[in-house]
């Protein structure tokens, strides 16, 4: 290899990582790098992808651990990041299957359903290409006591992403939001950490409970 095609690629691998650091959540993204270097995950596992009731769940893998859960929840990531991320976050354990809880960011951010809906349909797309065998999951966006404002731009997005999925083969659906209402239909405050969004462990019970019978085992 000559000299100077030796100093064009080492300029290209510089200029590819510099391009990756200026990503919105880049610092979060390296930290998991990190940690696979020093313990990799096994290949076959399932990954949760999403945003913070994700990255919050601290015992998650402990909870899943006899499905090989990796949990890839990175705070304040809107379904756009997720797909940004989806070779490192996703693609590279080889999972079995893919568990998403994402959207109710985009939504706070000023999404509409349809928009929502697009970007998951954009990840979900993605996804399916490169692992076509990969059971699919979507956790609905529960409905959040701080941002109750959005609750029907949430509900319309959920129902708009169930509605494609039961269409689908291979994918599940987990309706999280209505389960984590009272006989009345209305928001258990109790539930919710004093930020009303994010949850405490008995939000994380009723999760657990909904989401098991949806995982796939080896």
């Amino acid at each position: 290899m000559s000299k100077n095609l030796k100093s064009l690629i080492v300029m290209v691998l510089i200029s590819m990582s510099a391009i990756a650091q200026n990503k919105p959540f880049w610092n979060e993204v390296h930290e998991f790098q990190k940690k696979d270097s020093i313990s990799m995950p096994e290949s076959n596992g399932i990954v949760f992808i999403g945003s913070s009731s994700l990255r919050m769940w601290t015992d998650l893998e402990q909870t899943f651990k006899s499905y090989n859960a990796i949990n890839r929840g990175f705070g304040g990531s809107e379904l756009t990041n997720a797909n940004d991320w989806i070779k490192e976050l996703v693609l590279v354990y080889k999972p079995r299957q893919v568990v998403i809880y994402s959207g109710e960011n985009d939504i706070a951010s000023g999404a509409t359903a349809e928009q929502t809906y697009d970007r998951f349909l954009t990840f979900f797309t993605n996804l399916r290409k490169h692992l076509p065998k990969a059971n699919i999951t979507y956790i609905s966006m529960k409905l959040s006591p701080s941002r109750s404002k959005f609750s029907d731009v949430v509900l319309s997005a959920n129902a708009k992403i169930k509605d494609y999925i039961s269409g689908q083969k291979n994918t599940g659906y987990i309706d999280i939001a209505s389960k984590m209402l009272d006989s009345n239909g209305e928001n258990r405050p109790e539930l919710f950490q004093a930020d009303m969004l994010h949850m405490k462990p008995a939000g994380y019970e009723i999760w657990t409970k909904k989401i098991t019978p949806y995982l796939k085992k080896k």
